[in-house]
């Protein structure tokens, strides 16, 4: 007999987050926690074994060892790591990783690419392309453009930069630009980790060029995070449909979505923008579909028929898509999960302009699962399924991910700040919306250099803000069933 524990005790928490839970109890007291590998690696095992997206092609338990750590022994469960499942993962602290989901982790604040700066490509410099408003880093004067040479007065190269970010407290040595090279100079800053919520709305703002007849909305979006982990659940999704509410006001007639710093996030919001901006908006038109295993995708389509897998765009009052034609939407390596989703969601309703690197390629969703009778903290993250567009398109989940229509390169130096008309990205997007961008701009004219850099990846300070993440924190028509 199927189980379907998982998907049929679902706990919706004030924070939005689904965690599915080992099976259906009546017994709600609070069991003593322990650390006994062997029934942690079971419980493991069996939540794999009813709901992982390829549970089908898990390995025989028999041909397993229970006392394997359960670091090691959930790698084993992992279908085809390398280049199919990059994103399952397991943890000793789900209320950690939890926090760290919704936005909340202890970090400097940095967004940054990583680039050689020698031809021996031994010593890495860090390029900050963002810091985070409030965040230690922005409290002692880092911006966006600076360039890191040394960390505690070491140079950077890959055997050392982990370990030299992990320290709590570091000082960087800043470099500048000389004839082309990137020397030290004797700049430091230093920096202390702290606990910061980072808002996901980086910046946004209304671009006039009325020579062109363009009214240009500008909005950088980091993460898709509904709002704070606790007290308001919806502050970020509401700040988005004010956002919106003062583009429809300005008439807005362009629309750029900045989402080369965003690797994914809750599938709600995702909804939310893309429900904002879609054309024609009708809450009956499909935003994407579910695919789930052949055990839940049998069961469901029966209990529930075949429309339980469409999800479906929302009502938003403040939605601008009936004065658009298209949306820009710019992207690097790292751009993923939930912002391929609204990419990909919205191509079957308008035209849809990728500027910059292909996608990182994730068209999983997942979500986080606890023990319901909390013996321990233990928590995994584990993929359910696929989602495709309203077309039943889903091509991109692979590591060549989605090809930008526009490839742009996002690595010559100093950096312009966002939304700057010479920032390369928007120069192309105004380029393709018909914009004269001066040539003979002074910021434009001076000294560039090109980075070499390491991968096109835009990172965070904290690992887990690089995590690929496409949480499914709800499943519609099946709450309360």
């Amino acid at each position: 007999m199927q189980r379907f524990n998982i998907i049929k005790s679902i706990i919706v928490f004030i924070v939005s987050l689904l965690i599915f839970t080992e099976c259906s109890k009546n017994d709600d007291s609070v069991v003593t926690p322990t650390n006994d590998t062997q029934q942690i690696n079971q419980w493991i095992y069996d939540m794999m074994e009813d709901a992982y997206y390829w549970y089908d092609q898990l390995p025989a338990l028999s041909t397993l060892t229970l006392t394997d750590s359960s670091d090691d022994f959930f790698e084993k469960l992992v279908y085809q790591r390398s280049t199919i499942d990059r994103f399952s993962m397991v943890t000793d602290d789900v209320d950690e990783l939890e926090k760290e989901f919704n936005g909340v982790s202890k970090v400097f604040g940095i967004r940054y690419m990583l680039g050689y700066l020698d031809n021996t490509q031994t010593n890495v410099g860090i390029v900050l392309t963002q810091v985070t408003a409030g965040s230690p880093a922005a409290v002692v004067g880092l911006k966006r453009g600076d360039i890191i040479v040394k960390i505690n007065g070491q140079n950077i190269n890959s055997s050392n930069f982990s370990s030299l970010m992990g320290n709590e407290t570091v000082t960087f040595t800043l470099g500048s630009i000389s004839n082309g090279n990137i020397i030290a100079t004797t700049n430091t800053v230093s920096v202390t980790k702290a606990e910061v919520t980072e808002n996901p709305i980086a910046f946004y703002s209304i671009i006039q060029k009325p020579s062109a007849g363009k009214t240009i909305g500008y909005l950088v979006y980091n993460q898709f995070v509904p709002g704070l982990d606790t007290g308001d659940t919806l502050k970020y999704d509401n700040q988005l449909r004010s956002i919106f509410a003062d583009f429809k006001s300005a008439g807005v007639n362009e629309l750029v979505v900045d989402l080369r710093f965003n690797p994914g996030g809750y599938i709600s919001s995702a909804t939310t923008l893309a429900s904002l901006i879609v054309s024609n908006l009708s809450t009956n038109k499909i935003f994407f579909k579910d695919q789930y295993n052949t055990k839940y995708q049998t069961y469901f389509a029966k209990q529930y028929g075949s429309n339980i897998f469409n999800n479906y765009f929302t009502s938003e009052k403040n939605n601008i898509g009936n004065s658009l034609n298209r949306v820009f939407i710019f992207t690097s390596n790292g751009t993923a999960s939930s912002s391929e989703l609204v990419i990909n969601g919205l191509k079957p309703y308008m035209q849809v302009i990728t500027i910059g690197e292909h996608t990182y390629g994730k068209n999983l969703f997942g979500t986080l699962v606890a023990d319901d009778q909390k013996r321990w903290k233990w928590g995994i993250y584990m993929m359910l399924g696929i989602t495709k567009n309203a077309n039943g398109e889903s091509e991109y989940g692979n590591i060549n991910g989605i090809a930008p229509t526009y490839a742009v390169d996002d690595n010559i130096l100093p950096l312009q700040p966002l939304g700057n008309d010479y920032e390369p990205l928007m120069t192309k997007a105004l380029a393709v919306m018909g914009v004269a961008v001066p040539s003979t701009n002074a910021t434009r004219q001076s000294p560039r250099t090109i980075l070499n850099y390491t991968t096109r990846e835009n990172y965070a300070d904290n690992p887990m803000r690089n995590e690929k993440l496409m949480i499914k924190n709800y499943l519609p028509k099946l709450i309360n069933k």
